[in-house]
């Protein structure tokens, strides 16, 4: 009877995925990056100040639907560990050293990754007071931008795909971080 009195929680179906193509692009992911890496792939987020949807997007990676884990992609807490830092929101002042100390402390070969709109120009946040003009690409050397406000979790697969995938493209170097 208390049932009938209390409305069914509000829940949304998940977006439809297709299993079969996430598996193909994660199952060349690992192979990509076994053969230019020798290793599985080990991501860094570094925000610089977003609003946190490109940060939903990229935990989504990890959930059920996508769960990369199991393909070889992995996320680390240490840049020192990382192979690619993924910045995500536009590059606030207050926030711009630690996104350098961050790339200066990865070995090479390293890659940057722009991860949406902010992170590429500022987004909504062009033009404040506070924000470094000309996204991440004028603080870091950037390799990939992917493009989205914020950019599903798809779209950061066939990214860091595209990524690992061009051989044509020599990795970074070391650069000297500032302050080390």
């Amino acid at each position: 009877m208390l049932r009938a009195l209390l409305p069914p929680a509000p829940s949304e179906a998940a977006p439809p995925v297709p299993a079969e193509a996430v598996a193909a692009l994660a199952q060349r992911l690992e192979a990509a990056g076994r053969a230019r890496l020798g290793r599985s792939l080990a991501l860094r987020v570094v925000d610089t100040g977003s609003c946190g949807g490109c940060e939903l997007e990229i935990a989504a990676l990890e959930g059920t639907v996508h769960d990369l884990e199991r393909f070889g992609l992995c996320f680390v807490e240490s840049p020192r560990q990382a192979d690619v830092l993924l910045v995500t929101g536009p590059v606030c002042r207050n926030l711009r050293e630690a996104a350098e100390f961050a790339f200066g402390a990865m070995a090479a070969p390293r890659w940057v990754v722009a991860v949406g709109d902010c992170a590429l120009d500022g987004g909504v946040f062009k033009g404040s007071y506070a924000v470094e003009p000309g996204g991440a690409q004028a603080v870091l050397p950037v390799d990939l931008v992917i493009r989205g406000c914020p950019p599903s979790p798809a779209q950061l697969l066939e990214g860091l795909l595209a990524l690992i995938e061009a051989q044509d493209v020599p990795p970074r170097g070391r650069r000297a971080s500032p302050g080390v």
